[in-house]
């Protein structure tokens, strides 16, 4: 019975349980590896990020025989010309329509009161719970935006004490592009040679799924806030720069984000022209049928292969536990589990049939 799969399989479960078991009793050994990891996270995936958007950009100077620490310092120019460009002509105009949407609040918050109170006014059909809840909604409507406000500034003082930490960044993006391509024969090379070649067959998978991702989700991302620049300028939304970045960053998130996005622009457009609504929503229409149909089958095509239920639901669940980080690194946490998974099932199956030993 011991050499039955089955009983292999149910024993490394169950060491697995109370490997488990036994870290969540003694977390104090682990809690300053725990903080250590913590600080070290978010320079490392943001390093990590970069490291897949400038690597195919470090192997087209390689092409032309350019040593690869000279590739890599063009790359970090490239980046570098890149920010500057961006300070220089975008950040200006985008503080600009920022500062003047946050002086126009208190103005569209007067708007919605006067609109609240007017269509109270003209109806006589309205149950005595839902006027009690809207009268209480407009009489405590200075406050809630205070909080929004207090929220945001709390963000952006968060904010902060992350880009102080990506200072880091530009050190971690330095090795991954220089000693990349020796971690998988690093990790290898204490297996026996058919293991060795089973792993770096799932590296190699792992790494298509994160290049299709990042660079995928990215581009799609950066196209789809050109676009609807495009269109905002087109039908003359006011703050068009700034909900068009806003929309950019939010298409990030798969399947949720675009309907995130367009929300900021919907509320701008009903106080600027109630039938703006109709315009901005045209738009969004068509940018997202336009991607859906033609960025994302080109760029990403079917590489991760994730059902949208899945990827709604693994979100959601991501949200709930962890926040907004949480729902940023759902999509490519999952894609990279299930690439993991199904190598190991595959290579299990093909170990049936060929009567050999599996790496697991």
């Amino acid at each position: 019975m011991v050499n039955k799969r089955w009983f292999q399989v149910l024993v490394f479960f169950i060491l697995v349980f109370l490997l488990i078991l036994l870290i969540s009793e003694t977390n104090f050994v682990f809690d300053p590896v725990i903080k250590y990891l913590g600080a070290v996270a978010l320079p490392l995936i943001g390093a990590g990020i970069l490291y897949y958007l400038t690597k195919p950009l470090m192997h087209l100077f390689e092409r032309f025989r350019i040593n690869r620490i000279v590739s890599i310092f063009l790359v970090f120019f490239v980046l570098i010309l890149l920010g500057y460009l961006v300070w220089i002509y975008i950040a200006p105009i985008a503080q600009n329509q920022f500062k003047n949407l946050i002086d126009n609040i208190p103005k569209m918050v007067n708007w919605a009161q006067d609109m609240i109170t007017y269509w109270q006014s003209n109806q006589t059909m309205i149950p005595e719970q839902v006027d009690t809840a809207i009268s209480n909604f407009t009489d405590n409507l200075q406050s809630h935006i205070e909080n929004v406000l207090n929220y945001l500034f709390g963000f952006i003082g968060q904010l902060i004490s992350v880009i102080a930490a990506l200072v880091l960044v530009p050190f971690f993006l330095f090795f991954m592009l220089k000693d990349g391509d020796r971690l998988v024969p690093f990790v290898t090379q204490i297996f026996s040679k058919k293991k060795a070649k089973n792993l770096r067959s799932l590296l190699g998978k792992i790494d298509d799924t994160l290049t299709a991702f990042i660079q995928g989700q990215l581009i799609v991302s950066f196209a789809v806030g050109v676009l609807l620049f495009i269109g905002y300028l087109i039908i003359r939304l006011d703050y068009s720069l700034t909900l068009a970045l806003f929309a950019m960053v939010m298409n990030v998130i798969p399947f949720i984000g675009p309907f995130i996005a367009v929300v900021p622009a919907l509320i701008v457009g009903a106080f600027q022209d109630p039938l703006m609504i109709v315009w901005v929503s045209i738009v969004m229409l068509v940018v997202q049928q336009f991607e859906s149909n033609f960025i994302s089958p080109n760029v990403m095509g079917r590489a991760l292969d994730l059902h949208p239920l899945t990827v709604i639901t693994v979100i959601l669940a991501a949200g709930s536990i962890a926040g907004f980080v949480g729902i940023l690194f759902a999509v490519p946490f999952y894609a990279v589990i299930k690439t993991i998974i199904v190598h190991f099932y595959k290579t299990y199956q093909k170990s049936k049939d060929t009567k050999e030993d599996s790496l697991i």
